[in-house]
């Protein structure tokens, strides 16, 4: 199992920690700041899923005129999870 706990930018969120089993599906995702009834959804959504179909579906998403979104910077803490 691999975790992290990676600080945001550029969002409401401040912090991800994500958790994800060896088998590449993530086992936990809490977001620290931010839209409580969105993240809360978007984690339960992506519980149980490959980070690799998580990071296809929403890679480059973006909040308003924000460059990116909390949808974005876990795709970001996935990146950062995987150079590990």
């Amino acid at each position: 199992m691999k975790k992290i706990s990676y600080v945001t930018s550029g969002t409401c969120s401040k912090q991800i920690d994500l958790e994800v089993g060896d088998d590449g599906k993530i086992l936990n995702v809490v977001f620290t700041g931010g839209c409580n009834g969105n993240l809360q959804g978007i984690c339960s959504l992506v519980k149980g899923m490959h980070v690799d179909d998580v990071w296809q579906r929403l890679n480059g998403i973006r909040c308003g005129s924000k460059p990116t979104s909390c949808p974005d910077q876990l795709c970001k803490a996935i990146e950062q999870l995987k150079q590990m």
